[in-house]
Parts: structure tokens; C-alpha cells; sequence
């Protein structure tokens, strides 16, 4: 049993090797002049990435072992817990290449947010307990797909008129409520019914995730809808452009 635990932590070190690989080798000409933004692509290319892989992961996992949806406490499978792994290694240098490249006020929130993460998903991958929870909270990765490919647009400049922009925003606000919004409700409710079968010390972790994430999460939906939805009526109204 420890051999296969420690074989399957090796994930989370595999995962964030790969994540600083890619980090390094990864570029496009378009930004070559401007190193912030060059930066930025590769952050959010990597952050899209991971959230398509993830996403299959995820699902696949739901899929081939539905006990996962009824026992998120013990049960677990490679494919799983390897999912979890690989998250938790991509947090880990989300948070390393923020620090490095992009430290400041306005990033600090999110470091918080992705530290107290990070926490919460050792803990799975170290004890292969609550597996199942865990890949509950990685369905936000669903609406990530389209969150992030829709900040990829952004940094390409695409005209927010276009089909391909308009296309993208309706998916990410729709998928925002179903993988971000309601999946944090059904996990909030959860672990209050289940809070004596769960450790106390994932119990706390898993509350302070939950709150910093809705909060976090509300932030950014009223961004995005304000971005996409109610400042692009507004110009189509005024003819003024706002970017």
C-alpha cells in the first residue's frame, strides 16, 4: 500500500515538471516584443490546457466508476486519484510562476486562493480519502475550458461581435452556472450533512476553500457578464467602444 501511494504522489511532482517544460519551451511570435504579454499567453495556454485535460479526466472518472458519486469518501481509482494528483501539481506552479513573473496586489488573491487549494488537494492525494469530492470541485474546470480560451481571444484582441467571441461568452456564462455555481452548492451542502465522516482538519480546509471560491467566483461572473453581455449593449446602444 505505501509503495502505491508513493508511486501515485510522484504524480503531483511529474504533473508540475511537465507544467515548467512546457512553461519553458512554449511561445508564439505574436508577443516575442512584449514579454508581459507573452507571459500572460503561455499562463493562460497552460491554464486552458489543464482544465480541457482535467475536464476528460473528470468525467471519464464519473463514467467508468459511478460508486465515485455515491462514496466520495473511500472510494478511488488510478484514474482518479491521478487526476487529483495532476492538479494539485499544476496549482503548485501556477503558484511558483505568479510569484516569479506576476507578483503584486491585484495577484494576491488569487495566490490565496490557489495556496488554500493546493491544501485541500494534498490531502486526497496523500491519504486517498474524499477523491471523489475533490473531482466534484474539479468539474469548475468544464467552464474553465471556455473561460480561459475566451482570455486567449482577448489577448488575440478578437472583435467581441465576432461569432467565435459571442459563441464563447454563451458558454462560459452557461457552464459558469452549472460547473462553477451550482457544483459549489451542491459541495457546500455536502460537507455540512457529512461533516462527522470527514477528518476535522479537511472539514476546515474545505470550508475555507468553499468560501474564498464563491466569493472569488461571483467576483469574476459579474465581470464576465458585465464584460461580454452588459458593456457590449451599452456600446451597441452609444456607439462608443470600450474595451
Amino acid at each position: 500500500m505505501a509503495k502505491r501511494r508513493d508511486s501515485h504522489s510522484w504524480n503531483i511532482v511529474i504533473s508540475l515538471i511537465i507544467a515548467f517544460i512546457v512553461d519553458r519551451y512554449l511561445k508564439t511570435s505574436s508577443f516575442l516584443n512584449n514579454p508581459k504579454l507573452h507571459w500572460r499567453w503561455k499562463n493562460v495556454f497552460i491554464s486552458f490546457t489543464h482544465a480541457a485535460i482535467v475536464s476528460v479526466c473528470c468525467l471519464t472518472s464519473f463514467y467508468l466508476t459511478p460508486k465515485l458519486t455515491a462514496d466520495m469518501i473511500s472510494t478511488h481509482t488510478p484514474l482518479s486519484h491521478g487526476t487529483v494528483a495532476l492538479s494539485a501539481g499544476y496549482f503548485l506552479h501556477d503558484i511558483v510562476d505568479m510569484v516569479v513573473y506576476d507578483w503584486s496586489r491585484k495577484s494576491l488573491e488569487l495566490l490565496i486562493h490557489h495556496v488554500v487549494i493546493l491544501i485541500a488537494f494534498s490531502f486526497p492525494v496523500l491519504t486517498y480519502k474524499s477523491v471523489g469530492y475533490m473531482l466534484v470541485a474539479l468539474l469548475v474546470e468544464v467552464n474553465s475550458i471556455f473561460l480561459h480560451f475566451r482570455q486567449l481571444l482577448r489577448i488575440h484582441k478578437v472583435d467581441k461581435k465576432s461569432s467565435l467571441y459571442r459563441l464563447t461568452s454563451l458558454l462560459n456564462l452557461g457552464t459558469f452556472i452549472i460547473f462553477r455555481i451550482a457544483a459549489l452548492c451542491w459541495m457546500t451542502r455536502w460537507i455540512v450533512i457529512n461533516k462527522t465522516q470527514v477528518p476535522f482538519f479537511f472539514y476546515v480546509l474545505a470550508n475555507i476553500g468553499l468560501t474564498t471560491t464563491t466569493v472569488m467566483n461571483i467576483v469574476l461572473f459579474y465581470r464576465c457578464l458585465k464584460s461580454d453581455f452588459i458593456c457590449h449593449a451599452n456600446t451597441s446602444t452609444t456607439n462608443v467602444k470600450l474595451e
